[in-house]
């Protein structure tokens, strides 16, 4: 990592480390269809089908292999952006709610429309621009004061976020045993659904490349002369910076920047090496109101609750940051209402 950023330049290596972490994360996460939305639906359903197991098992590998690097001191994540800033729990509550409804309307999170996009999906190629313009105004824009209010309602005490297994007095070897005992239910919750060794694989890959973001952004702040952020996975403000990017005069190279066509680059590949590469469109205007509507809501609950459902979900999760459980959990709460009032109750058959 030192011979690249004294090779090239530290915002051109920040932006190659975001594309490799996001290539494995786009080609792992077509190949094992992982989902939050898909898992959230199983569960409100009461059933604990593939896309739970796929998607307990990625978080518990996001969860081992984090917390084993932090174990062992090659990642430090008290200075993460995450756990550098206040926490928000009003922006997790409401955020995560709005966001579990917006995926339910959608059809699926921020990264998986990413994912659905690099494989000809028009469908999720619209909704996403959607997602990160709302984004964007929710960072920046007309929806930034009205975020900034919700925000602050109801924040962590001392500036900063809340570590949840030092807060608790836990060992600290505590995450790495939670990471073990998901880890468990989800190889159980996989062999009673009969997913096979490969999928089971690439499931584990996606958590994978949340650690590999962690990792190699600490390595690359610890060689770099420049203050460099350590951080990992997310879509929600790295889509509408990298929106940003494409529509400035003066854009900058960083981590964030690389790791969004990367993920798009590697679920391409992987489409294109399993043939499921295929043009896809709406199949009228209901979907499409639906799909605009969600994408929104994801825009701005996302940015609003700090993370999507992979920001929060899985890489602030893995470092076990208090507002990003709380998110993560309200989203779970948000998707299971979404689909029980929208698709469930609409499923039923009218009687007399």
């Amino acid at each position: 990592m030192l011979w690249l950023v004294e090779t090239i330049d530290e915002d051109l290596a920040a932006g190659l480390v975001g594309l490799l972490v996001g290539v494995v994360f786009g080609f792992a996460a077509q190949r094992s269809r992982f989902c939050l939305r898909a898992a959230t639906v199983e569960f409100a359903r009461a059933r604990l089908g593939p896309s739970m197991s796929v998607w307990l098992l990625t978080f518990s590998t996001a969860l081992i292999w984090t917390q084993t690097a932090e174990l062992y001191g090659i990642i430090d994540t008290s200075e993460a952006r995450i756990m550098s800033v206040a926490g928000s729990y009003s922006g997790a509550i409401l955020g995560g709610l709005l966001f579990g409804v917006g995926m339910i309307l959608t059809r699926g999170c921020s990264g998986r429309l990413l994912v659905l996009a690099a494989t000809g999906n028009l469908r999720a190629i619209m909704n996403g621009l959607i997602f990160a313009v709302f984004a964007q105004m929710a960072l920046g824009g007309w929806l930034a004061p009205m975020r900034n209010s919700l925000a602050a309602l109801w924040t962590t005490p001392g500036g900063r976020n809340i570590q949840m297994l030092n807060d608790l007095n836990l060992p600290s070897y505590s995450g790495l045993a939670i990471g073990l005992m998901a880890a468990a239910i989800a190889f159980v919750l996989s062999y009673r659904n009969r997913i096979g060794a490969m999928h089971l694989f690439m499931a584990s890959g996606v958590g994978f490349a949340i650690a590999l973001g962690w990792i190699m952004t600490s390595i690359l702040a610890q060689v770099s002369f420049e203050p460099v952020t350590v951080q990992s996975a997310t879509f929600t403000g790295p889509s509408a910076n990298t929106l940003m990017f494409f529509l400035s005069s003066h854009p900058v190279l960083k981590f964030e920047i690389g790791l969004v066509p990367g993920v798009f680059l590697g679920a391409f590949i992987a489409s294109i090496l399993a043939r499921e590469f295929r043009f896809q469109g709406f199949d009228g205007p209901a979907p499409m109101r639906r799909g605009m509507a969600g994408a929104a809501l994801m825009g701005f609950g996302g940015m609003l609750a700090g993370g999507c459902a992979i920001g929060n979900g899985l890489t602030g999760a893995s470092i076990f940051a208090q507002t990003a459980w709380l998110a993560l959990l309200f989203m779970w709460i948000g998707a299971m209402a979404a689909d029980y009032v929208i698709d469930q109750q609409h499923a039923k058959p009218v009687t007399a």
